[in-house]
């Protein structure tokens, strides 16, 4: 019954809706995708799909002028006269003649270089005329697999939802999404309203296809599209690229079309390959065929990303605006082929807007109610390219097999199979699933916390973890029991928890937690435990200090307002010194320096600690702010984007009371600032600004005083931004007051990539400096100049810096490498 149902809304909706519908081939009679249709001297119409097949929706009978575009083949226009819907009209396109004017070959300038020098002079005026606009959006995403294997890495991948063929290939991805939205230039703002939202196989129909994140402008110097880019129109183009007339024609109003054939000058730049189409006079772009490969955008796991867009002329406004736009790609990485296509079409346009004071808000992103359960007749009356074949059995199969798949015998059975017990689990994990009933029972593996430091020696640890999921909006609790052992100081450290969250709008959650654990001196933890096992296992340098602590806590934080976060704790904890209990390493100790005791303040002192045992309770409160933080309003989530235009601001207070010794009490203020700063073609601008300050100077224990992160690796797995390269990890700290810098810039191929050879590597150059104030020590700095984006092919995820640092006269310098990922 319900395949019948479906195809009946199928054929209802397409013989009222579709009132002109028909196939658009070349003259080879090969389908064309991606044809703009729409009525001549209007800018709203539609688009083929990639079977070439249309439907443009005509609202009255009589006479008519249809025209269909696509770049690379003559405009047809084509005179009807329709007297009945469905009205079928089907046409061949002929390939563009371009042809190149002998005039233009024979000036002594690049006639391209002047049709480019005309549109960045131009852009301002031209971009004026759209200044304010609202439009209907409509887009599509499809993601397919070929081949796809059945395990990676030991795990079963599944058949993707249902959409796998014999071969294992098909649609993984199919969601359509039609918006309106609202566009102001000056000062810049976006708002967009979904009306309708599906995903193929889901009941939530979200789908995550933005009109902003579609909004693929040349006219801007630096055009996001996977990267930042340099636009073939920028006004600094010339730096970039060169430019060639391939060759001129005439469009449907008569008007000269040139095609500007784009030539890097550096392969690797940041920059497009393909052909622009530009208006002559108007100086306006009239399309774009266009194409970036994974390296020139930093995403190593794909191939190519290919770009097309159409413009169509707007009587009322004498603009040329985007119509229509299809981003295509290809990803091979780990045996997945992956290929798809993000569709847009624009409609509707106006462009004399009158906009409320409120219009536009941070809330960039809303869902009209019922937005994601809009049915088969709705869709097909307002969807303005037709599904393919394919695309309709898509949904037709996920959407007879999500009601399966969400039944107790079918998860039922998913989970048995989930549910084995392998013979690793014991020391990989494992974990017990009920999806029908939504909880889980985790048992933690012997591998994931396993390690090395001086106190414990070889350490490891075992938990037991229960998670329920209590509804779909955010609302769950997990509890758990873990315990530490370490087989040299034969000591078993257990903890528990507890922690509840209530909804994906304002996230709040509360933990309670508490038990026996080691902990960092600096509570930034400026060590991984990776870091220190390899060091101290391989070169016996123990960086790792370490103390117990016996504790009770209780967490809670919160999104109180957009864009202002609340967190606290409260903690009450007995601490004790630790001592070395081994000196095993798999290097020699005759090689290699003999490992340093577990106190910090004299790493020569195996007798003495730190401090002395006591017990301490400490309040935390702090908030964050983002300011001018942007967000999307999902039905079941609120997801913020942040605001690159301001910095986020750290605020915390700590104090610490109840201590039997009144000087180990304290009240503390700590301050931070941060923000990356998008400076387009020439890079990125990031920096973070850190102060703090005691109420009073006191004689506190060394884990309460203000500690700068420093650094004694080589090969460091941390962020570049909050430690300092070369500094002693536990050299600097104060009971007073302290202020640290951090500002890098990453000049991407702004420099490297004009110099000859050089620029062949593709390596990006960046910058650094670092300094850090203490009100009872002399100041420390340090400067760092380095090399991104290291390595071959696809894969560049080394970094190496030279850092020199200056500190009580005393100069220092060295070489760091890094993994990009952690900067």
């Amino acid at each position: 019954m319900q395949k019948i149902t479906f195809l009946f809304f199928l054929f209802v909706s397409t013989t009222f809706f579709a009132q002109v519908k028909g196939k658009i081939t070349d003259t080879n009679y090969r389908p064309l995708s991606f044809v703009s249709v729409y009525l001549d001297k209007t800018v709203t119409g539609t688009t083929s799909n990639d079977n070439g097949e249309y439907v443009l929706n005509i609202s009255k009978k009589g006479n008519h002028t249809i025209v269909f575009q696509f770049l690379g083949y003559k405009t047809f226009k084509k005179k009807v006269t329709i007297s009945s819907f469905p009205f079928e009209l089907n046409v061949e396109l002929a390939e563009e003649n371009v042809q190149l004017d002998e005039i233009s070959i024979s000036t002594k300038d690049n006639p391209a270089n002047r049709i480019i020098r005309n549109v960045i002079e131009n852009k301002e005026k031209n971009t004026d005329k759209f200044a304010k606009y609202t439009a209907k959006f409509y887009s599509r995403g499809l993601y397919k697999i070929k081949d796809a294997p059945e395990k990676f890495m030991g795990q079963t991948m599944g058949d993707f939802g249902g959409g796998l063929d014999s071969t294992r290939s098909g649609i993984i991805y199919l969601s359509e999404t039609i918006s309106e939205i609202k566009f102001q230039k000056k000062p810049k703002k976006f708002k967009e309203n979904i009306i309708a939202s599906k995903v193929s196989g889901t009941d939530n129909g979200i789908s995550f296809n933005r009109a902003e994140d579609a909004n693929i402008n040349f006219y801007q110097n630096s055009v996001e599209f996977g990267n930042d880019l340099v636009s073939p129109i920028s006004t600094n183009a010339f730096s970039y690229y060169k430019y060639k007339l391939e060759g001129t024609f005439y469009d449907k109003n008569g008007k000269l079309i040139n095609k500007i054939k784009l030539i890097p000058k550096r392969k690797n730049d940041r920059v497009f390959n393909g052909s622009i189409y530009i208006v002559e006079d108007d100086w306006a772009m009239y399309g774009a065929d266009v194409s970036v490969t994974g390296a020139q955008v930093n995403i190593p796991m794909v191939d190519v990303l290919h770009l097309k867009q159409n413009y169509n002329y707007a009587n009322k406004t004498d603009a040329w605006v985007l119509i229509s736009q299809s981003i295509d790609f290809k990803v091979n990485v780990f045996g997945f082929k992956f290929d798809g296509r993000f569709s847009s079409a624009y409609s509707e346009y106006k462009f004399s807007p009158k906009y409320e004071e409120n219009t536009f808000t941070n809330e960039v992103l809303t869902f009209e109610k019922k937005a994601t359960e809009k049915n088969a007749v709705y869709w097909n009356k307002l969807r303005p390219v037709p599904l393919t074949i394919e695309e309709v059995k898509d949904y037709k199969i996920k959407d007879s097999i999500k009601v399966v798949r969400k039944s107790k015998k079918y998860l039922d059975s998913v989970n048995k199979k989930q549910n084995e017990f392998s013979l690793l689990a014991p020391i990989t994990g494992y974990t017990y699933r009920n999806s029908y009933e939504k909880w889980s029972f985790s048992y933690d593996g012997l591998l994931g916390n396993f390690g090395f430091n001086t106190v414990q020696g070889f350490n490891t640890s075992l938990g037991f973890s229960y998670f329920k999921r209590q509804n779909e909006k955010g609302k769950w609790w997990n509890a758990g029991i873990s315990a530490n052992y370490g087989f040299s100081d034969k000591r078993l450290r257990p903890t528990v928890f507890f922690s509840k969250k209530w909804n994906n709008i304002s996230r709040p959650r509360m933990t309670i937690s508490g038990g026996i654990t080691t902990a960092q001196f600096n509570s930034r933890n400026p060590i991984m435990d990776l870091n220190n096992t390899i060091a101290s296992l391989f070169y016996r340098r123990n960086h790792l200090k370490i103390y117990e602590k016996g504790f009770a806590k209780i967490n809670y934080s919160e999104e109180i307002k957009n864009g202002i976060y609340f967190s606290s704790s409260l903690e009450y904890a007995n601490r004790k010194p630790l001592f070395n209990t081994t000196n095993y390493s798999f290097a020699k100790q005759s090689n290699t320096e003999p490992y340093t005791s577990n106190n910090p303040l004299n790493t020569t002192d195996f007798v003495n600690a730190a401090f002395t045992e006591h017990k301490i309770a400490t309040l935390n409160v702090g908030a964050s702010i983002v300011f001018g933080q942007k967000y999307l309003s999902y039905p079941d989530r609120k997801f913020n984007i942040g605001n690159d235009k301001y910095p986020t601001l750290n605020i915390n207070y700590t104090k610490r009371f109840g201590a039997s010794n009144s000087e180990l009490n304290s009240d503390l203020f700590v301050a931070s600032l941060r923000q990356d700063v998008n400076a387009g073609n020439y890079g990125n601008l990031s920096y973070n600004l850190r102060g703090g300050m005691f109420l009073k100077k006191k004689n506190i224990a060394l884990m309460d005083k203000l500690q700068a992160n420093g650094n004694q690796l080589d090969f460091p797995l941390d962020g570049q931004l909050n430690s300092f390269g070369l500094l002693e990890y536990y050299k600097f700290y104060t009971n007073d007051k302290y202020a640290e810098a951090h500002i890098e810039h990453n000049f991407r191929g702004a420099i490297l990539g004009k110099i000859p050879l050089v620029n062949k590597l593709n390596f990006h150059l960046v910058g650094g400096a670092k300094t850090l104030l203490m009100a009872d020590k002399k100041p420390y700095t340090e400067y760092s100049v380095g090399l991104d984006n290291i390595g071959f092919g696809k894969w560049r995820f080394l970094r190496i810096d030279y850092v020199k640092s200056f500190n009580a006269g005393i100069k220092n310098d060295g070489l760091l490498f890094r993994l990009s990922m952690f900067n």
